[in-house]
C-alpha cells in the first residue's frame, strides 16, 4: 500500500509539473504570437505606405488652369524632398514647391524596433519549442527572455509614441487645405483652389495600435 501510494503520488507530481510546463509554454507562445502579428502590422502597414492628394487651381485666364495636381509621398516621409510644380497663373510660368518637414527619423525608429521585435519572437519561438531543456538550465534562459522582453516592450512604447506625434504632424503636413497656403496663385482672390482629395490615412492609423505585451508571461517562477 505504501508503495502504490508513493508511486501514486510521484505520478501526479509528474503530470503536475507537465500540465505546468505545457501551461507555462503556451503562455509564452501565445504572448510571442501576439507580439509577432502587432510587429508584422508595424513594419507593413508603416513601413510600405504609400499615399498621394490631389489639388485644384482653377486662374481667371483658364488656359493656366491646372485641375489635377497630384502629390505622392511615401515611408520615411521626408516630406520635404517631395516637390510638385503648380501654375503661377501668370502666364504658362509655373513655380515648383516642395511639402514641409521630415518626419523620416520617428517612422524608421519605430519600423526598426517592430523588425528586432519580430525576428526576436520568432528565435524564442524556436527556443522553446526545440530547446526547452537548455532554455530552462539555471532559470537563466527565462530571466534573460524576461529583460529581453521588458526592454522591447519599452522601446516599443517609446517608438509608437514617437511615431504617433510623428503620425499627426505627417497628417498636417499632407492636408491639401494646407498645402494649398504654399500656392502663390492661391493668395488672389480672383484664383480659385481646391482640393480635390485627401490621402487615406486608415492603415497608418493602424500601425500606431499599442500591443499589451504581458512580459508576466515570459517569467518562470
Amino acid at each position: 500500500i505504501s508503495l502504490s501510494l508513493s508511486l501514486s503520488l510521484s505520478l501526479s507530481l509528474s503530470l503536475s509539473l507537465s500540465l505546468s510546463l505545457s501551461l507555462s509554454l503556451s503562455l509564452s507562445l501565445s504572448s510571442l504570437s501576439l507580439f509577432q502579428l502587432f510587429a508584422i502590422f508595424a513594419f507593413a502597414t508603416c513601413g510600405g505606405y504609400s499615399g498621394a492628394l490631389r489639388l485644384s487651381v482653377d486662374c481667371a485666364n483658364k488656359t493656366d488652369s491646372d485641375f489635377s495636381i497630384d502629390i505622392d509621398f511615401a515611408y520615411p516621409f521626408r516630406l520635404h524632398q517631395v516637390t510638385f510644380e503648380v501654375p503661377t497663373c501668370e502666364g504658362k510660368r509655373r513655380e515648383k514647391l516642395a511639402l514641409i518637414g521630415d518626419f523620416s527619423s520617428s517612422a524608421e525608429f519605430f519600423v526598426t524596433i517592430a523588425v528586432f521585435a519580430f525576428l526576436y519572437s520568432l528565435a524564442a519561438t524556436v527556443v522553446y519549442i526545440f530547446f526547452q531543456n537548455k532554455y530552462r538550465e539555471n532559470n537563466r534562459g527565462p530571466l534573460v527572455d524576461f529583460i529581453v522582453t521588458v526592454v522591447f516592450s519599452f522601446l516599443w512604447l517609446v517608438g509608437s509614441s514617437a511615431w504617433a506625434k510623428g503620425l499627426s504632424d505627417v497628417k498636417v503636413a499632407t492636408d491639401p487645405k494646407e498645402v494649398l497656403l504654399l500656392v502663390s496663385a492661391c493668395k488672389q482672390q480672383s484664383n480659385k483652389c481646391a482640393a480635390v482629395h485627401s490621402p487615406v490615412m486608415s492603415s497608418l492609423n493602424t500601425s500606431v495600435v499599442n500591443p499589451k505585451v504581458d512580459v508576466s508571461a515570459h517569467r518562470e517562477d
